[in-house]
């Protein structure tokens, strides 16, 4: 069995924007990495918000709760989250759990920060 190395979420600003780099598989495992780096910018004031994925990340229902508890908390908050290439198979599934309706999915770093 393969074993996937940790799950990091690491932080950079562009101007007024932060964004979230996901750096592996969107799992329960990265639960605490993913939200306390969404709770740092928020802490923060940040009021945009980008999460980047790797296009080979793997997501699973954790994951899935995980996007879903951040774009609640980020609606909260008053941000505009975006995702940034989230695979095919993501974009799936947020479609099919409505979470379009709450964060904007773009296929690059520079779509999602030209539109902000």
């Amino acid at each position: 069995m393969e074993t996937r190395a940790k799950t990091r979420a690491q932080v950079r600003t562009l101007g007024g924007v932060a964004v979230i780099e996901v750096d592996g598989d969107l799992t329960p495992e990265a639960r605490e990495e993913v939200e306390a780096a969404h709770r740092r910018i928020t802490t923060a004031g940040v009021r945009k918000v980008i999460i980047s994925f790797r296009p080979d990340a793997y997501i699973n229902s954790g994951g899935i709760a995980i996007i879903i508890n951040i774009a609640i908390a980020g609606t909260r908050a008053g941000q505009t989250i975006r995702l940034v290439q989230p695979s095919e198979h993501f974009q799936k599934i947020f479609t099919m759990v409505g979470l379009r309706q709450y964060v904007e999915i773009f296929s690059s770093e520079a779509d999602a920060l030209a539109g902000f």
